[in-house]
């Protein structure tokens, strides 16, 4: 497997806990699961791969350690690196920016060359809109602990066995 590193932004835990869980079932150690407060270009450097995981706030916006993180990020030449976005969301109270930070972190990394893996089909989700939408699938894993904490195992092992090619 590729050396691997899981970023994650978490304000209420439930990302963290959602950065576990991806973790265990793919065999990444607890010292390569980190806050996004902690990313640095040298800890980049360091892996093949990059899980990037944020919750959305409000109107779609980043959790707040994101920003500074995405800045240094978006300044990397990414490219030969893998890179896997997953994020919660609360599809019921915004259901019109459902996970928009996904799209958000997606949007800003296009142009660092890296290559993108992990897509979700939008089917069995119930949300209007979202800015992490394109052709048809979720530019990365969207969870609802909210409102659907029962389907997050499911969607974790689902995503995390899609992962694993590409994690090679």
């Amino acid at each position: 497997m590729k050396t691997t590193a899981i970023f994650y932004g978490s304000t209420t835990g439930s990302t963290e806990d959602v950065a576990a869980r991806i973790a265990a079932r793919l065999g990444i150690a607890p010292a390569d699961v980190r806050n996004v407060s902690d990313l640095s270009p040298e800890l980049v450097a360091g892996y093949d791969a990059l899980l990037l995981g944020s919750s959305t706030w409000g109107a779609g916006d980043l959790q707040d350690d994101w920003y500074d993180a995405l800045d240094r990020l978006r300044a990397l030449d990414l490219t030969g690196k893998t890179v896997a976005l997953f994020g919660c969301g609360d599809a019921a109270s915004y259901p019109d920016t459902f996970c928009g930070a996904l799209g958000q972190i997606y949007d800003a990394l296009v142009p660092t060359g890296c290559t993108f893996a992990g897509s979700v089909p939008t089917d069995g989700y119930d949300f209007s809109d979202s800015e992490a939408v394109r052709d048809g699938c979720f530019v990365g894993l969207a969870l609802d602990e909210m409102n659907e904490p029962e389907k997050t195992d499911d969607r974790v092992a689902a995503w995390c066995e899609g992962l694993k090619e590409a994690l090679a």
